[in-house]
């Protein structure tokens, strides 16, 4: 394994993530402008129960299936790597049939603890067959990223999206002269569409590659070679592992895993509930506590997946090439690999909290300029979850690490733990008249920070990993300054000449995104040999050598 597979494979799935996101804006913003902020938050209703079932089969298999299948890569066993994808499959189709069809048959128990939601129901039915096809989808990537190749994961992805956007909004659009119910319902509806185009890209890339049949002739070479040296030892041929030890090791790996990614769709859930009691039990009027609600998890919460979906990219590029190495006791290379993806993921989070938190009333209101007054009412929540965006970056980069080396459970216990606080936190503040909602905010900030030092003590304590505060942290926060500074003079003075709000806040972006970069370059945050590593960077490299 070369040391370019961990950043090749994450701007390849980063690339994907930008256009995914780029597609997400395309959808829930003008749904949002369709629908207000009371059908986002049927919508946003049904998609956290969706994400609560889908977090079941999408998280811990997967990259228990890209750990695995990557193990038996790096020690010459690639039919056992394919015979690890089979039996998950079989497995993911199972959890997404009971999941599908809990979803889809018992919607009334799943909304029977959220008052004034119970319109929301059309939007879980209409949502329920995603949940059919997106685990064996999910096989397919994981497979494949194990092998160190992200491409088919970055490409279903995109079609996945480009299918569920256009579909989405088509349908809402249909129906929404009969309701705003029925049309969050269609959008809801997107997300099956998008499935099975993602599905069908997967299984287009994997029968046009011939995995099978290269896993099946280096088993078949292998048998043959087994036999020979065998001759009459049968001790000497090695055991190929069965079924039941193969489902218990991917049970093993995704079960801890599995838990600490449900941990925050089981937060925004409690969220759900205790918005929508809490406020009704302080006398607030049922459709007041909908367009909250739709505010915070329907306007603010998809901004802040932006840098999570890069993030997330990295974390994911992280495991496989951290596995390997710890199996092949590359104390050095694993290091190596977890500065890298700790540093990456710190400079992919510093300027998109800076960005949020300086322009967050003028972003919400470029976004969703149809409701203006939900958009301004919606700005501080945008604020404070931007401030989080730094912490949730370094949880999921060192999340991936942990799960790399085997210690799965750890990132879950420390989750739990903020995950308490976050409830306790919520529940406090969101009675204050002047927090309200903000204390959901609040409270899911505190759990970012709880987890992310204890992820950074554990990774510490089990790789020996030492972080160059300097490089890691204090150089990418100064660019964020620079930039947030930058970003915030330019605004002021386009928005006193030219007046208007759309204008000054998309030229203070790209003012922003550039003043960072330079930044970032000018101040020495990146390093010659890790501009090597990516795709094109020795043209990258060239520039930076003549300028130092």
């Amino acid at each position: 394994m070369s040391k370019r597979t961990f950043m090749q494979g994450a701007v390849i799935l980063a690339a994907a993530g930008v256009i995914i996101k780029a597609l997400g804006a395309v959808f829930k913003i003008p749904l949002g402008n369709m629908i207000s902020d009371t059908g986002m938050g049927y919508y946003q209703t049904a998609y956290t129960i969706y994400v609560m079932f889908l977090v079941l089969s999408n998280s811990g298999i997967p990259v228990a299936i890209s750990r695995m299948v990557s193990e038996r890569i790096a020690v010459g066993r690639p039919w056992d790597a394919h015979r690890v994808f089979r039996v998950s499959f079989i497995l993911l189709f199972l959890i997404g049939l009971a999941s599908s069809m809990l979803c889809f048959f018992k919607t009334d128990m799943l909304l029977h603890h959220f008052p004034n939601m119970d319109n929301a129901s059309y939007s879980i039915k209409a949502i329920a067959p995603a949940l059919l096809i997106v685990p064996p989808m999910a096989a397919y990537r994981g497979y494949f990223q194990g092998k160190q190749n992200m491409r088919p994961t970055a490409n279903s992805q995109v079609l996945e999206q480009f299918f569920r956007v256009a579909a989405g909004l088509g349908v809402a659009w249909y129906m929404l002269p009969r309701g705003e119910q029925f049309a969050a319902a269609g959008a809801a509806a997107g997300a099956a569409v998008g499935a099975a185009a993602g599905l069908l890209t997967v299984v287009t890339i994997y029968a046009l590659s011939g995995g099978k049949r290269s896993a099946e002739r280096a088993e078949a070479r292998e048998r043959g070679r087994e036999r020979a040296r065998a001759s009459g030892n049968r001790d000497a041929r090695a055991e190929t592992e069965s079924v039941h030890g193969m489902l218990l090791r991917i049970c093993l790996i995704a079960a801890p895993i599995t838990i600490g990614a449900s941990i925050m769709p089981i937060m925004n859930f409690i969220d759900l509930a205790i918005i929508t009691n809490r406020l009704s039990d302080l006398g607030w009027a049922a459709e007041e506590v909908r367009k909250t609600y739709g505010q915070l998890a329907g306007f603010v919460n998809p901004l802040i997946n932006l840098p999570q979906i890069l993030t997330q990219a990295v974390a994911m590029s992280l495991v496989p090439a951290v596995a390997a190495a710890h199996k092949q006791n590359d104390g050095a290379f694993l290091r190596h690999n977890i500065q890298l993806g700790l540093r990456t993921a710190i400079i992919i989070g510093l300027p998109c909290a800076f960005g949020m938190m300086t322009l967050s009333e003028q972003i919400m209101l470029l976004l969703y300029p149809a409701v203006r007054e939900s958009a301004i009412a919606a700005a501080p929540f945008l604020f404070i979850l931007g401030f989080g965006i730094i912490f949730l970056s370094t949880v999921q980069t060192l999340t991936g690490v942990l799960q790399g080396i085997g210690r799965q459970m750890i990132p879950v216990c420390n989750l739990c733990i903020g995950a308490v606080a976050k409830i306790a936190v919520t529940w406090t503040l969101i009675a204050i008249p002047a927090v309200n909602v903000k204390g959901a905010a609040i409270g899911t900030v505190t759990a970012y920070i709880l987890a992310a030092v204890l992820n950074l003590a554990a990774v510490r304590r089990h790789t020996g990993t030492r972080f160059d505060i300097g490089l890691t942290y204090i150089k990418p926060a100064l660019a964020a300054l620079v930039m947030g500074a930058a970003v915030y003079a330019v605004y002021t003075a386009l928005h006193l000449l030219i007046g208007g709000n759309a204008i000054p806040t998309v030229i203070a972006i790209a003012v922003g995104a550039v003043a960072y970069a330079a930044m970032i370059f000018i101040g020495g945050a990146i390093t010659e040999e890790e501009l090597r590593l990516l795709p094109g960077g020795r043209y990258f490299a060239y520039f930076f050598k003549r300028k130092h």
